[in-house]
C-alpha cells in the first residue's frame, strides 16, 4: 500500500497550528480586556479632572463676587483678592455634577486640603470594565485623582485718594438777605470710595468702586489650573 510522502507531518503539525490560533485568540482577547480597562481608567481620569477644574472656577467665580461686593460697599476686599473668603463645600458640589455628567459616581471625594483655593478630587467610574477573558473585572471600577487649583494673579497698588465732593457756586442775592438754607451747612453726604489699581501680571486694571464689574472679569483676577 503506498503513503503519501508528507501525510503524516501535516497531520502531526495540525493539532499545532489548532494551539497556536488557541493561544493567539486568547491574548487577543485579554488585549481586548486591557484595552477596555484603559479606556475606562482614561474616562474616570478625565471625570476626575473636569471635576476638579469645576471645583476650582466655582471657587474663583464666589471669589470675583466677594470681591466686587467689599469694594462696592468700601469693605475688607484684600482676602478676597487674595483667594481667601469662599465656600469650598459650594465648589464641592460643583465638581460632583461635572463627575455625573462624564460618567462618575456623584459620591465623589472633594478635599480642599487646608489650602484655600486648591481642590483634590477622587472619582469612581459609573460603569464597570465588565466581562472579558481576565476574571474579576465584570465588577471592577476604575478610580481616578486630580488637583485644581485657584491661583491670584493680582497685587493691589495703594489706593487713589477719593475725590472731594463738588460744590455749586450760590447764587448771588441782595445785601442784607439771609442765606435760604438759614446760614447753617448742610450735613455732608457719603464720602465718595476711593479707585483701586490692581497689576495682574503685565497688565494694570484700573478699577471705579462704582462700576467694579464693568473692566473686571475672574480670569482677570485669578487663574486656575490642574496641578500634580
Amino acid at each position: 500500500m503506498s503513503r503519501r510522502p508528507g501525510g503524516s507531518d501535516a497531520g502531526q503539525a495540525f493539532p499545532l497550528y489548532i494551539t497556536a490560533v488557541a493561544a493567539l485568540l486568547f491574548l487577543a482577547l485579554v488585549f481586548f480586556a486591557v484595552g477596555r480597562a484603559g479606556a475606562t481608567k482614561n474616562g474616570a481620569q478625565t471625570a476626575a479632572d473636569a471635576a476638579a477644574l469645576a471645583a476650582a472656577q466655582d471657587y474663583r467665580d464666589q471669589l470675583l463676587t466677594g470681591f466686587l461686593t467689599a469694594l462696592g460697599t468700601g469693605g475688607g476686599w484684600n482676602d478676597w483678592l487674595a483667594g481667601r473668603g469662599a465656600e469650598a463645600g459650594r465648589a464641592c458640589q460643583a465638581a460632583a455634577s461635572y463627575a455625573d455628567l462624564n460618567g462618575a459616581r456623584p459620591d465623589i471625594t472633594c478635599d480642599e486640603g487646608g489650602r484655600p483655593g486648591s481642590f483634590t478630587v477622587t472619582v469612581t467610574s459609573a460603569k464597570a470594565v465588565g466581562d472579558s477573558a481576565v476574571p474579576g473585572t465584570e465588577n471592577r471600577h476604575a478610580t481616578a485623582t486630580a488637583k485644581a487649583v485657584v491661583a491670584p494673579r493680582c497685587t493691589a497698588g495703594p489706593p487713589k485718594p477719593a475725590p472731594e465732593p463738588s460744590k455749586a457756586p450760590e447764587p448771588p442775592r441782595p445785601e442784607g438777605t439771609p442765606p435760604a438754607d438759614g446760614g447753617q451747612q448742610p450735613p455732608p453726604g457719603p464720602a465718595p470710595l476711593p479707585g483701586l489699581d490692581l497689576t495682574c501680571g503685565d497688565k494694570v486694571l484700573v478699577i471705579d468702586p462704582k462700576r467694579p464689574d464693568a473692566v473686571v472679569r475672574a480670569t482677570d483676577l485669578f487663574a486656575v489650573h490642574l496641578a500634580d
